[in-house]
């Protein structure tokens, strides 16, 4: 079992007397005057005169609200929530924050007439995908990383940038960076980088891991053996398989291999031992070719959403040289639901 990355030598109501809100001051409190609507009656619609006259209706037209701002960005929410993805990006760029393309169920990333082809697969999602590299006291640690924010998030394993003293990452364009380690979490394999200087980027629309099935067709993008942007495809060949990883930075520094970074899988250690200090994940197996450098890359459904985080990837080698590994079609990723559910904490700073 090889750890697929490569190295070297995340309208309140006014509260008033008791009664209920006024319908009214609601509405005139965010229209403009007009004067083509009726003068407002003497007391708040739907509620009796205190003459004992009837409740006066609503008029009409105050139900047609002009829409300001505060209303489209509600009504751009709600679109968002009910199409994900690409929607949710625009809501983000409205507000000013930076962006995160997720989504709770599958979105087209790439046209649907289209669903399923690798090259359009890796057309849309490649600009989202980077290259890592980690300098560590022994040398240096090569994989890869997803862009979670268009202002330069990324996310990626722990383990590429664990006891890194610099870290750098590298766009589908050519693009160098000098990266900011912001949150880790050794429990879950996963770190939060952030890009230095970095704006308009593309995140990748993160999907919905509970709705993947054995027999998906998948495609993975990284950088294995420092190749930036290669493309592998598959399918899941299993899911829920227990990966356990050493959670201490410093188990996997002294091996000084490339990819060396200890974990177990059915019963048997791979890369050295992975200590007492340990975490177990259940992880998406593919048969996607992946190598060292591929950890922390994109493993994608046929419609273009980021479902896991490559991690590792078995080989049937017993070498301690990772230069003589290579995929026998075993491959392991986080599911991204993981990744999502994790994703405030990292942001927070969290380093674990």
């Amino acid at each position: 079992m090889t750890e697929s990355i490569r190295r070297s030598g995340e309208y309140e109501y006014p509260q008033g007397d008791g009664q209920a809100p006024s319908a009214y001051q609601q509405q005139h409190a965010s229209a403009p005057v007009n004067p083509e609507w009726p003068p407002p009656p003497a007391y708040a619609p739907g509620y009796a005169d205190p003459a004992g006259a009837a409740p006066a209706p609503v008029p009409a037209a105050k139900k047609r609200m002009t829409k300001g701002p505060a209303a489209l960005l509600a009504a751009v929410a709600i679109a968002a929530a009910a199409v994900g993805g690409g929607t949710a990006f625009a809501f983000q760029e409205l507000t000013g924050k930076d962006t995160v393309a997720s989504s709770s169920t599958s979105t087209n990333v790439v046209p649907s007439s289209q669903r399923g082809s690798v090259a359009a697969i890796a057309k849309a999602v490649s600009p989202s995908v980077v290259e890592i590299t980690a300098t560590l006291s022994n040398g240096t640690s090569t994989g890869s990383g997803v862009i979670v924010g268009s202002g330069g998030e990324v996310v990626t394993n722990n383990h590429v940038i664990a006891g890194a003293t610099s870290v750098k990452a590298r766009t589908s364009d050519g693009s160098s960076y000098t990266a900011r380690v912001v949150g880790t979490d050794s429990s879950k394999d996963l770190a939060l980088v952030k890009l230095q200087g970095a704006s308009g980027l593309k995140p990748a629309a993160l999907g919905d891991s509970s709705g993947v099935a054995v027999g998906d067709q998948v495609v993975a993008i990284g950088s294995p053996e420092g190749l930036t942007g290669t493309v592998t495809s598959g399918i899941v060949s299993a899911l829920n398989r227990d990966v356990t990883v050493s959670t201490d930075e410093n188990q996997g520094q002294g091996q000084g291999g490339d990819g060396q970074w200890p974990f177990q899988f059915g019963g048997r250690q791979f890369n050295g031992d992975t200590g007492s200090s340990t975490t177990t994940y259940k992880a998406i197996q593919t048969d996607a070719s992946l190598n060292p450098g591929n950890s922390g890359g994109a493993l994608i459904d046929s419609a273009g959403n980021v479902i896991g985080i490559n991690s590792a990837m078995y080989s049937a080698t017993a070498s301690s040289d990772s230069s003589n590994a290579g995929s026998v079609g075993l491959g392991f990723a986080i599911p991204i639901n993981t990744v999502k559910s994790d994703l405030a904490k990292l942001r927070s700073g969290s380093q674990s």
